[in-house]
């Protein structure tokens, strides 16, 4: 049956993806951005393009630490149904580990105060459902791999993963006391078209088509759990399910060295890497990986894009973008 759902965050790398699946499915979506400077503002509108014109699709440009303004957007859908959501999809986030290291608090602005401000929204307004993105950040150094959900998130190495682990904090608070329905979502290094340029395979193609030293942190030998954004904005919406509170992870349970990646771009672009080395951030990890045995038992949510297939669509978006996407700021 289709559903009326809040998306925050729209032009987003994955708030616009998961914009575009609800929109197939004949859904309403409410998509509300910000379309703030974090990064070019020339990918969130492409992405938006997208999408705009598509029936079924209303969008506002607001910021969710505006409690006044994101009141009047609830109330609003209010008068026109019962209820103003069936559920609230949060993806307006500040993400990026080393970034938030310089200025931690507009991520906190945005990642605790804004998830609150959608809660206690929720809260007024009877929204039943909820789905929080947060991150693989959560499990730092000192767990082992792969990283299971009930493993120790009380050590973040960024002021990004404290900021998502409040915000873990507060829909666990707003589960017990209101009985709104949570799903958490730590999501693994998402990768694909149009992707974030502070991420590294985004930064490695534009890097390597333009002939630009590669700067590679540490010895490159570091692995990530690579995740296509279709995988991720799928296991997304397998979320809105009613499960009460859960924490699951979405990533792809293949981990890829850093180098292997490196190798695989230079084969596409048909380009060698002038890699640059510089020493390893102290916010950033050695290896990330998911078990996603939870996500299977309950989502019924496996990921199927081969990384190998995945680098090859962010590799022909970024030739057919290339005539803008080469001055996208990287660095």
């Amino acid at each position: 049956m289709p559903s009326t759902i809040l998306v925050t965050g729209a032009a987003g790398f994955i708030g616009a993806k998961v914009t575009e699946f609800l929109l197939t499915d004949d859904h309403e979506v409410i998509g509300v951005d910000n379309l703030n400077d974090a990064y070019d503002v020339r990918l969130k509108k492409w992405r938006l393009s997208r999408i705009e014109g598509k029936p079924g699709l209303t969008f506002h440009q607001l910021d969710i630490c505006d409690r006044a303004v994101l009141r009047d957007l609830f109330h609003s859908q209010f008068a026109i149904r019962r209820s103003p959501f069936d559920a609230v999809i949060n993806l307006a986030a500040r993400a990026g580990v080393r970034q938030s290291v310089e200025n931690p608090w507009v991520y906190f602005d945005t990642n605790v105060t804004g998830t609150l401000n959608l809660l206690e929204l929720c809260r007024e307004f009877g929204v039943k459902k909820f789905v929080l993105a947060s991150t693989s950040s959560l499990y730092g150094s000192h767990n082992s791999v792969p990283f299971r959900e009930e493993a120790d998130t009380n050590r973040p190495l960024s002021p990004y993963a404290a900021s998502k682990k409040a915000a873990e904090a507060l829909c666990y608070t707003h589960h017990y006391l209101y009985s709104v329905d949570v799903t958490v979502l730590r999501y693994f290094t998402v990768y694909g078209p149009a992707g974030r340029p502070d991420m590294s395979l985004f930064r490695f193609v534009q890097w390597i088509s333009e002939g630009r030293a590669v700067t590679v942190y540490g010895d490159g030998q570091q692995s990530r759990d690579f995740t296509y954004v279709d995988d991720i904005a799928r296991g997304t919406l397998a979320g809105l399910k009613p499960l009460g509170y859960e924490i699951i992870n979405l990533g792809s349970d293949q981990p890829v060295v850093l180098n292997d990646a490196i190798r695989l771009i230079e084969r596409f672009i048909d380009r060698k890497a002038n890699i640059k080395s510089k020493p390893r951030h102290p916010a950033d990890v050695m290896a990330t990986w998911a078990d996603i045995k939870k996500a299977e038992r309950l989502l019924d949510w496996r990921p199927t894009m081969r990384f190998e297939n995945g680098v090859a669509q962010l590799v022909e978006w970024y030739r057919q973008n290339r005539d803008w996407a080469r001055d996208v700021k990287t660095e």
